[in-house]
């Protein structure tokens, strides 16, 4: 018989749904078939799978409960409307995942032996502006996404769903204090570089193929002082058109995507 909505497995996955029991249980849940893969594939510890008996209508379904009872990861089967219930989008496609968060720090960014390529973000409330400059950053093939204090949560499932995966592919720190952020990145020789409308000079004006960190601000004020007041240079996105402003998640990916062209030439 499949548990019921006051089974204690069902009240800790609502729980989860809230960011302060996710912070302190250093969990989080994922959904739908491909997230869930990508979790399995990644090396994050996936805790359990929760599912319902439509995932287990096509064959994909099957072999990602296989894979997860093969690697012994608990598994918890629900009725449909329940799930429903527990899930974050209108039509779940019929599985979650609890994952263990991971706490990454500033020293652990990896060391490629290519000229460092960072995201910063300062104050990106939006959850899914967030997730979608995660995904920039990862298809650039970013060295990391650094967070500081005052962005919204990573693990917030519309950051999540933004991200597309990407939250399991190249690290990224949440929390961080600017003054801090701006001394790891002095001390390491990586030039800062903010966006700011009002620049004298636009991006494809400066050089991005050394080592650098790309900072966007939030959606109405931008980066804070802290960062601009500290940056090595700022840069202006053209704007030709009549628009007043770029989307922050478009501005990283045109910030990210001029650093790879310089890059490749």
């Amino acid at each position: 018989m499949a548990p019921g909505k006051n089974n204690p497995h069902v009240k800790y996955l609502r729980r989860l749904g809230g960011r302060r029991f996710r912070d302190q249980e250093g969990k989080f849940l994922v959904e739908g078939i491909r997230f869930v893969e990508e979790a399995l594939h990644s090396a994050w510890p996936v805790e359990m799978l929760v599912y319902s008996q439509k995932i287990t209508e096509d064959g994909r379904g099957e072999r990602l409960l296989s894979n997860a009872s093969n690697r012994r990861i608990a598994l918890l089967e629900v009725e449909e409307p329940l799930l429903k219930e527990l899930a974050f989008t209108e039509t779940p496609q019929g599985i979650l995942a609890v994952v263990r968060q991971r706490s990454n720090s500033l020293e652990e960014l990896p060391d490629t032996g290519q000229p460092a390529l960072l995201a910063l973000v300062d104050g990106v409330r939006d959850p899914g502006n967030l997730g979608a400059i995660i995904r920039s950053a990862d298809a650039a093939g970013a060295d990391g996404v650094i967070l500081l204090k005052g962005t919204a949560d990573i693990y917030n499932p519309k950051t999540l769903r933004a991200t597309m995966g990407s939250i399991f592919h190249l690290p990224v720190i949440q929390g961080c204090a600017a003054e801090a952020v701006m001394d790891y990145l002095e001390d390491r020789g990586i030039k800062t570089v903010a966006g700011e409308p009002r620049a004298a000079r636009a991006v494809y004006e400066c050089d991005l193929s050394v080592p650098c960190a790309l900072a966007v601000g939030g959606e109405a004020a931008g980066a804070g002082e802290a960062v601009l007041g500290r940056v090595s240079e700022l840069a202006r996105i053209p704007m030709p058109g009549r628009a007043e402003s770029l989307n922050v998640a478009i501005s990283a990916a045109i910030l990210l995507y001029e650093a790879v062209r310089q890059r490749q030439t």
